[in-house]
């Protein structure tokens, strides 16, 4: 590898900037982490899968994601991530029916909310 990158500059410049780029990203998730609570970064998470943003209208969440998923994903548990979703789907944010997972874009609410 190394060799490779004193060698192929073009791929080097290439692999600099994707490990720049993933620590960054690193650092925000880490400050997120620490200083977000697991129920705003459950909602910051379900509102991109939800596509918010591109219309007014709720949208599905696609692909289907397991509480177990959810919790990997922000950093808690899936008892969690259970209760924070039946707390959103008590208040409106979310709705179960057959077809799957609605997203309201009321979500946004949690994730400005101090």
């Amino acid at each position: 590898m190394i060799r490779l990158l004193h060698t192929q500059h073009t791929f080097s410049d290439r692999f600099i900037a994707h490990m720049l780029i993933r620590n960054a990203r690193l650092e925000v998730e880490l400050v997120d982490q620490l200083f977000n609570s697991s129920e705003k970064r459950l909602a910051r998470t379900l509102l991109p899968l939800a596509r918010f943003g591109q219309s007014d209208r709720p949208r599905r969440v696609l692909p289907a994601v397991s509480q177990e998923t959810l919790a990997e994903m922000i950093g808690t548990t899936r008892s969690r991530v259970n209760f924070f979703l039946n707390k959103f789907r008590k208040l409106g944010f979310i709705g179960y029916d057959a077809a799957g997972l609605t997203i309201n874009p009321a979500l946004l609410s949690v994730v400005v909310h101090d």
